[in-house]
């Protein structure tokens, strides 16, 4: 199992996506900045995460979440999101260091 680094803090939440909204950044492939994580929540119905070793590999990872479900993307990890069922709703966690927000001193 996955999880986000101790010390990490919440910096940003997505609004709530589904089929019918959901932007191209999140279902084509596509990687986290340097030193951010990224957690799927799963809300309603199901999405599927496929995760990649490179921009041109296959998927080597498929994961189905369903409601109260999660996956976590680590830094420069490719991969996209799928919603799967048509009630799929979903939103996208970022996670970062502190310093980067400005929340503590250098």
């Amino acid at each position: 199992m996955s999880c986000v680094p101790k010390g990490y803090v919440k910096c940003k939440t997505t609004e709530t996506f589904g089929k019918d909204n959901i932007p191209d950044i999140y279902s084509q492939r596509h990687f986290t900045r340097i030193g951010v994580y990224g957690q799927i929540h799963v809300l309603k119905g199901q999405v599927k995460f496929y995760g990649y070793e490179s921009k041109l590999s296959e998927a080597n990872r498929e994961l189905i979440l369903s409601v109260n479900e999660t996956a976590i993307s680590h830094p420069e990890y490719w991969h996209r999101i799928e919603p799967i069922s048509d009630d799929a709703l979903f939103e996208i966690h970022f996670y970062c260091r502190p310093e980067v927000l400005g929340l503590t001193k250098p």
